[in-house]
């Protein structure tokens, strides 16, 4: 009986193809907007982990000042090299720590320039940001300690200036010194606040203080700590060092900051979900605009069929079969509107996740999900016209004109 009751709803959806479309149309933007809107917040939600990923594994940025951003520095006192190593020695569960110091300098070689950040640190500042070398070598203990005129640079810098030429044991000019390149670093592409990785050139953090900014200054302290180290004991000891090297009083307020990038991982992703969620209730709406259009359609092709109704029920036919052929009429409709929105929005997804240069998550629950609610919208909103088909009395409909 079901198998015959499905026959003749897809009859019926066969025969007025037309409007069996425009009454799904409504399912098939919601389901659509639904899963387009939930798939594409996913991916950013990935591509903000693993940009943040992209800064370093467990790793915690200590920046002079009393805020983060433009201006938090001020004038507070900057870090020495010495501040580093007394956190490799003194503070447990960390992996490595670099002292990092930067500037801005214009790169001569081979006739062209390239202005590049240029950054001064140790072999601990590979570490620290998960940085690989694709040709090359690192520092030798003797040119970190001697300050030595190498460097190892990103591709971008390799692009600009060496395109298509070799580039290891090749000179390049930093401001006005000129440095031997040692190694070529493996591209990480933009970084989690849209800046290039790649445009930047390391050098021993002794040969930038004492040969290009002429200071000693330290501007951030990178610490990556080992795997199952508790980052708020890590910063509470990193805290309480830096006071007392600093000669804070008790009563002092930190002249620096501790930023846990896993801390900034979870906020962004958090920040990302939410708006995903958002955005998916909002389409959802349409999903309930659409179980209005099924009822509206129902309730005329049960008008314009009083007659068909009235010979069923006049010749035997049971009120709930009569229910039942309605019933799965407005679920088939929804359903297959459900299937339409399904492939529309993986076409879509795919394509806008290339757009945005986010990365394409196929998420089974949503997709799943968002049937199993077309369905649903089908019962729901089919109900109400089946069950005025089923009441009809058989006199008065086959009466009807």
């Amino acid at each position: 009986m079901l198998l015959n009751t499905l026959m003749l709803a897809l009859r019926s959806i066969r025969r007025n193809l037309m409007r069996s479309f425009l009454t799904i149309l409504g399912i098939v933007i919601g389901v659509s907007a639904v899963i387009t809107m939930v798939t594409l917040g996913n991916g950013a939600t990935l591509a903000v982990q693993n940009q943040i990923s992209g800064l370093g594994t467990n790793l915690l940025q200590v920046r002079p000042g009393q805020r983060m951003g433009p201006g938090g520095g001020g004038t507070a006192l900057a870090f020495k090299e010495s501040d580093a190593e007394a956190i490799t020695s003194q503070i447990g569960g960390i992996a490595a720590v670099a002292p990092e110091a930067r500037t801005n300098a214009t790169l001569v070689a081979s006739g062209r320039n390239w202005s590049s950040n240029v950054i001064g640190s140790t072999n601990d500042w590979l570490l620290t940001g998960n940085w690989k070398l694709a040709s090359g070598r690192e520092f030798s203990e003797a040119e970190l300690r001697g300050g030595a005129a190498v460097c190892l640079i990103g591709e971008t810098v390799r692009r600009e200036l060496f395109a298509g030429q070799a580039v290891v044991g090749a000179q390049l000019r930093v401001k006005q010194i000129s440095c031997e390149i040692i190694g070529l670093l493996a591209s990480k592409g933009q970084g989690a606040f849209g800046n290039d990785q790649d445009d930047m050139v390391l050098l021993p953090i002794r040969t930038l203080q004492r040969r290009i900014t002429g200071n000693n200054r330290v501007n951030t302290l990178l610490v990556s700590m080992q795997d199952g180290s508790d980052p708020s004991r890590v910063t509470a000891g990193i805290t309480q060092l830096l006071r007392e090297r600093r000669k804070l009083a008790s009563g002092d307020e930190d002249n620096f900051n501790v930023l846990d990038t896993k801390q900034l991982a979870d906020t962004l992703s958090g920040t990302t979900k939410v708006l995903t969620m958002l955005l998916g209730a909002v389409a959802a709406v349409s999903l309930l605009v659409g179980g209005i259009g099924i009822m509206n359609i129902m309730l005329v092709s049960v008008t314009e069929r009083t007659r068909e109704i009235g010979l069923r029920l006049a010749i035997g036919a049971l009120e709930r079969e009569v229910l039942l052929q309605f019933l799965i009429e407005a679920v088939v409709l929804a359903a297959l509107g459900g299937l339409i929105g399904i492939v529309i929005a993986t076409g879509a997804s795919i394509g806008l996740a290339a757009l945005m240069e986010v990365p394409y998550t196929f998420n089974l629950a949503v997709n799943v999900m968002s049937f199993v609610f077309s369905a649903v919208i089908g019962v729901v909103f089919g109900y109400f016209p089946a069950q005025r088909a089923a009441r009809m009395d058989p006199i008065d409909a086959l009466r009807h004109e």
